[in-house]
């Protein structure tokens, strides 16, 4: 008689009694931002697996970001699936569901909110650019990346640059949005003194 397979181990970062974590409206933005003296922001344009996006709010905890806000059509709902994968990250990062994004885009910058999209055609590297202030970083859809209107509404068009002799076109969407946000954490750290080279003991 063939075994039953086996069990995927239970994830011990997740709460089988959390519930459904609560959404926030466009209106809530002003709020969510108050006080906030850099706030880093992660948009989704219309992220449509459960799994990148539940990784996607798991990341965007671990970078301490103020909220992620993304469209309520073409993006995945926030289904037990997306919940379990973020780890705790789908109820301690506020969620925005707005019914326009290019409207919540402006709503961000009248906030005073630059918004960085990232694109693989951009001619600027994620590096070149300042991500310190108080910042949007933009994820475009699986495959398509971010849509037209999105794309102009950004202030800045940033590309991950890839490693020499990379045959990959891009990153999936929950990888780079780790990229993107922890080069912003990168940039935000205090600079570090310099190291005090050692004494070689004879």
């Amino acid at each position: 008689m063939p075994k039953p397979p086996p069990q995927a181990r239970q994830n011990r970062h997740v709460s089988p009694t959390a519930g459904m974590p609560q959404i926030h409206e466009e209106e809530d933005l002003p709020a969510l931002l108050a006080g906030q003296t850099d706030p880093l922001v992660l948009i989704l344009d219309c992220i449509q697996d459960p799994h990148n996006l539940g990784a996607c709010l798991r990341t965007a905890d671990a970078a301490g970001c103020t909220c992620v806000i993304m469209p309520k059509d073409k993006t995945a709902p926030i289904s037990e699936t997306v919940v379990r994968v973020s780890c705790g990250g789908a109820h301690s990062v506020p969620l925005v569901r707005v019914t326009n994004l290019a409207r919540a885009m402006e709503r961000l910058k009248k906030l005073g909110v630059w918004i960085v999209g990232t694109a693989d055609e951009a001619k600027q590297s994620l590096h070149e650019i300042d991500l310190k202030g108080p910042i949007a970083i933009v994820m475009g859809a699986e495959g398509e990346g971010m849509r037209r209107l999105t794309g102009e509404l950004c202030d800045f068009l940033a590309r991950i640059p890839m490693g020499k002799g990379s045959r990959v076109p891009c990153l999936n969407v929950s990888v780079a949005t780790g990229v993107c946000l922890f080069e912003a954490v990168r940039q935000r750290q205090p600079k570090p003194p310099a190291p005090i080279k050692a004494s070689r003991v004879d």
